[in-house]
């Protein structure tokens, strides 16, 4: 081989390797990025656990107000 087929070589491997610890890192900050992800979604759904809309319990609220209703009519 010739000088210019080896320096040709070489510099196509830094070049492929620089590639390669680029895409490496690109791959660890997502990895991050899912993690992150993860334990916000967890708080979000204990969010809107706690912030459930009152159709759930109207009914029987509106059950146990209905004596009260009534007899505020009848006045």
């Amino acid at each position: 081989m010739t000088a210019a087929a080896i320096v040709t070589l070489v510099v196509a491997t830094l070049i492929i390797a620089a590639a390669a610890l680029g895409l490496a890192r690109v791959i660890l900050h997502l990895v991050a990025v899912q993690r992150t992800l993860r334990a916000l979604e967890g708080g979000v759904e204990v969010i809107v656990a706690k912030t459930s809309t009152v159709p759930t319990a109207l009914p029987s609220v509106n059950a146990s107000l209905k004596p009260v209703r009534d007899f505020c009519e009848g006045i």
